[in-house]
Formats: structure tokens, C-alpha cells, sequence
């Protein structure tokens, strides 16, 4: 079974692509970054008022699916400067309890979409 997860609460996709697929009781959700969905604005205050936009779009994404940051078992980070790896890890980190946080990788990359600081993807998967 695959079904598109797509919510108003959550930006539209800047592209050919939906914002999360759940399949099998697997959610991949795409890349979110720090656009506000009630604007279409980025936030591009400080990185962590970016990374709070992202968590929260995320969030939208989750909850659309019937899922929490519970759910997830895996995350991508993708940062434009390692030097505010800091800044975003505790941000993230507020979404999650230590004992069941997810996998996660954090990658800098040479650029990311609109010119944001941060963008990050996740795998969900729904509870046995």
C-alpha cells in the first residue's frame, strides 16, 4: 500500500515530489525547510528559529500521518556550516527523548534550497 501524506499545516513542495510517502506503515518524509506554510515565507532569522520552523513542519507532516517524533527511526541533517551544528543539534534535540531518539546523520553540504541553513528529512514507521 502507498498513500500520499500531504498537508496544508506543512509547505508545499517547491518541486516534482510530495511531502511524505507512507508505505507498508513506513513514512518517508522529503526534506523540510524553514518555510512558513500560513506565508510561504522562509524564516531566516537565527539558525535556530529556522531549525524551529523545520521541526515544526516535520511535526505537521507526522501528525498528518497520524505519527509523532515517537515514530521516528531515522533522520537526515543537512547543514550549510558545520559551525552552527551546535545551534540545530539542541533544537533537535528538544524533539526528542535521549533513551528513543532516532538514527541520525548530520551532513554539511555545499548549498541547500532558497539558500536556507538547514534541511532535514525523516523515517517513520507506525507502532507494531
Amino acid at each position: 500500500m502507498r498513500k500520499v501524506i500531504q498537508t496544508t499545516a506543512a509547505p508545499n513542495p517547491l518541486g516534482p515530489y510530495n511531502q511524505a510517502i507512507l508505505s507498508n506503515g513506513t513514512l518517508y518524509i522529503s526534506g523540510q525547510i524553514a518555510i512558513d506554510p500560513t506565508t510561504d515565507q522562509i524564516i531566516k532569522n537565527t539558525v535556530e528559529e529556522e531549525t524551529q520552523q523545520v521541526m515544526r513542519n516535520l511535526k505537521a507532516v507526522l501528525k498528518a500521518a497520524d505519527m509523532t517524533f515517537e515514530n521516528v527511526v531515522k533522520s537526515s541533517i543537512f547543514i550549510a556550516d558545520m559551525n552552527h551544528f551546535g545551534k540545530i543539534n539542541q533544537v533537535y534535540g528538544c524533539y526528542f527523548k535521549e533513551e528513543t531518539a532516532p538514527a541520525r546523520e548530520t551532513v554539511e553540504v555545499a548549498r541547500l534550497p532558497k539558500d536556507v541553513r538547514v534541511e532535514i528529512s525523516m523515517i517513520a514507521v507506525s507502532p507494531l
